[in-house]
């Protein structure tokens, strides 16, 4: 796994998560997901590009917060979205 050096790094926060028994909008509109990301800027927990609905990647574009983190047990990996690249 290649990791870049990312100005977005500069939006990551300590967060808690929103909602972390899951994907906030497919909780509240009862779709599936596969697996969670987390907004490493506010909190939105989304799921992922494996999912029907990719609610991690539609927040990161439709809200300007390009950085995720995996919110699965065991996995510390972050992704910027407008990099398409680990960071």
């Amino acid at each position: 796994m290649t990791t870049v050096t990312d100005p977005h790094l500069a939006l990551v926060r300590d967060v808690v998560p929103r909602t972390p028994q899951g994907c906030q909008e497919c909780l509240s509109t009862g779709t599936s997901w596969v697996h969670l990301r987390l907004c490493l800027t506010c909190g939105h927990v989304g799921c992922c590009d494996s999912s029907p609905m990719k609610h991690a990647r539609r927040h990161a574009h439709a809200i300007g917060h390009p950085i995720v983190r995996s919110f699965e047990p065991g996995e510390n990996w972050r992704w910027c979205y407008a990099h398409e690249a680990f960071v």
